[in-house]
């Protein structure tokens, strides 16, 4: 089959970005095709290897932050790209739409779906620019168009997979159409052999982009209040500003550590006592599953994918808030508990990238 892969733009780099790096892995003469590419960013680098296409209207979607006040031109993008040529089209798709491109009469496509664009159904999303009144307007007028873009491009798709149960209900709500459910591919056993060689630390870590939504706030005053070490890894992602905030709200017991090479972020799972993931509707959440394969056990909201991945009292503590005295009393938990590597690798292999790959192939194959 001749394959081609489509992916939202190559630029952050986070767990949508891992599945296309799988995906491009098991299908390596399979071009990418993206809204824009920023070369030297992040994903730029992990995707150096592979023949990238970029639409049109790349030159300018690329300029600064442009990409996100002019989403609406999300539409003339995909619709711009002729994929005829190819059998098969995988498209993994996220906050940009990414789909309705043109395809041939015998073209089957194959959605990966991140998780239908919050923005557009009333999700939390990292950046609340709708506070602002000018904002809200352009969004109310952008948005209706947007989602009957989305709807429309939903019945181009023959097959539905999504990251999680929390998205095969969103799937289903929003665009009416039935998915299979296959988990993001983790090397687990890259990190539980991490984890087997390194001694543990006195930090609890957070390893996320630094945008709203993700509870980055809430843990940096627990630990304030509490007095335990927190490590931050990652880097600013859109239009956010967290970093400066964390930076002013941050004590001695806070260090932001920008982003951490992948190649090294084991080692820092590993040596954490835990970690703490507070998004309150996760779409899946790939990083508490890296934490378990490294032995470290997970403080997580009681929500969206996390409820999916993290087994309360054997790999973690599930909480129902996230205010200081919350997380306060789970970290307690956390230091008071004798948790048990096996069980915690154990876990964390169920979302294998072998699995993956499997459970790809056989719906491919399908």
């Amino acid at each position: 089959m001749k394959i081609a892969l489509v992916h939202d733009y190559i630029k952050e780099f986070g767990g949508a970005e891992r599945v296309l790096r799988a995906l491009s892995d098991m299908y390596p003469k399979a071009p990418i095709y993206t809204a824009f590419r920023v070369k030297g960013s992040e994903c730029d680098k992990v995707f150096k290897d592979r023949e990238i296409v970029t639409s049109f209207l790349a030159p300018l979607l690329k300029i600064w932050k442009l990409y996100s006040p002019l989403r609406f031109l999300a539409p003339l993008v995909w619709r711009s790209m002729d994929l005829s040529e190819f059998d098969l089209v995988i498209t993994s798709a996220s906050w940009y739409i990414t789909r309705g491109f043109k395809v041939g009469k015998n073209t089957k496509v194959v959605c990966y779906c991140h998780t239908p664009p919050r923005y557009l159904y009333g999700y939390d999303t990292s950046i609340n620019l709708q506070k602002y009144w000018l904002v809200r307007i352009y969004a109310g007028v952008v948005n209706h168009f947007l989602r009957l873009y989305d709807l429309w491009s939903a019945d181009t798709v023959d097959k539905w997979i999504v990251n999680s149960l929390n998205i095969q209900r969103r799937v289903k709500k929003f665009y009416r159409k039935n998915s299979v459910v296959i988990y993001p591919p983790i090397d687990v056993e890259r990190f539980i052999e991490e984890s087997r060689k390194t001694k543990k630390g006195d930090y609890f870590l957070i390893v996320s982009r630094l945008v709203g939504s993700k509870g980055l706030e809430e843990a940096v005053r627990a630990a304030k209040i509490g007095g335990f070490r927190l490590r931050i890894s990652g880097s600013n992602a859109g239009l956010s500003e967290m970093a400066k905030k964390l930076e002013k709200m941050g004590g001695k017991k806070i260090e932001l550590m920008g982003r951490v090479d992948d190649k090294k972020l084991p080692g820092l799972f590993a040596g954490a006592i835990g970690f703490i993931a507070l998004a309150r509707d996760e779409d899946f959440g790939i990083t508490p599953v890296e934490s378990m394969a490294c032995g470290t056990p997970v403080i997580a909201f009681n929500g969206g994918g996390f409820k999916e991945s993290v087994v309360d009292g054997v790999t973690g503590v599930l909480i129902n808030d996230t205010d200081e005295k919350t997380i306060g009393k789970a970290v307690k938990k956390i230091l008071n508990t004798k948790w048990d590597k096996k069980a915690l690798w154990k876990q964390a292999r169920k979302f294998s990238r072998e699995r993956f790959e499997e459970e790809i192939r056989k719906v491919i194959g399908e």
